[in-house]
């Protein structure tokens, strides 16, 4: 189906958890602090801030992507990943957990629109599962991916490809891909996605998002609904 100015109607939308739809507030980094700890890597040290430096360049990442480039060995990726999990499910169970303003409502109206909605993530299916379970959104959307589901994580195009595969969407054209890191925005570009909406909720500002492929800037999700229904 095309509109009338000649592009297809969004099908699909593929929404980032984590500082688009959820709540960030600095709980990646303060799960890396556990995960560096376990390594032996001292807080505030030099070591210590260049890891988090590229933690941040990288944020959308998958986690265990970005603790082997860290940490080069697997065996020292898989215990910093485990601390890392723990840390953060710890903060999740704790509290530390919350849905971004409007947020749900946004996945609702777009859904009520007639799109189907797939929440993604950098994170693990099990991370990602307590997310969800601590904000009762077990079934807000369509599907939820991590990826392991898709094979690779962001930058790659494949969890917004799965999640065409998985919705039977038509074409990449019906896609919209949204996020709040440049990570993101390349995940839709190279996916083909026709809409590659940036956030400014989460990790990255307006210049990194563009700069990496968003043909849109948003202050945040709650935008999104109108921006979809107005094309």
């Amino acid at each position: 189906m095309t509109t009338d100015k000649g592009t297809e109607k969004i099908a699909l939308v593929v929404l980032d958890m984590a500082g688009t739809t959820v709540v960030d507030d600095g709980l990646v980094e303060q799960a890396f602090q556990a995960a560096a700890g376990a390594l032996g890597v001292a807080a505030g040290s030099d070591e210590h801030q260049e890891m988090l430096a590229y933690v941040r360049a990288t944020m959308g990442e998958s986690k265990i992507s970005v603790f082997r480039h860290l940490f080069g060995e697997e065996e020292k990726a898989q215990r910093a990943n485990a601390a890392f999990e723990q840390a953060y499910h710890d903060l999740v169970d704790a509290g530390h957990c919350a849905a971004l303003p409007g947020a749900a409502e946004a996945i609702a109206e777009l859904r009520a629109q007639g799109r189907k909605v797939v929440l993604t993530t950098g994170f693990s299916r099990a991370t990602q599962d307590r997310i969800l379970a601590a904000l009762g959104w077990q079934e807000i959307a369509d599907l939820t991916l991590c990826p392991a589901d898709a094979g690779r994580g962001r930058p790659f195009p494949d969890l917004a490809l799965t999640a065409l595969l998985r919705t039977e969407t038509d074409s990449v054209r019906q896609v919209a891909v949204v996020g709040d890191t440049g990570y993101d925005m390349l995940t839709g570009t190279r996916a083909g996605a026709s809409v590659v909406a940036g956030v400014l909720t989460g990790a990255h500002q307006a210049e990194r998002l563009r700069a990496d492929g968003a043909t849109h800037v948003l202050a945040s999700i709650a935008e999104l609904p109108a921006l979809l229904a107005g094309r």
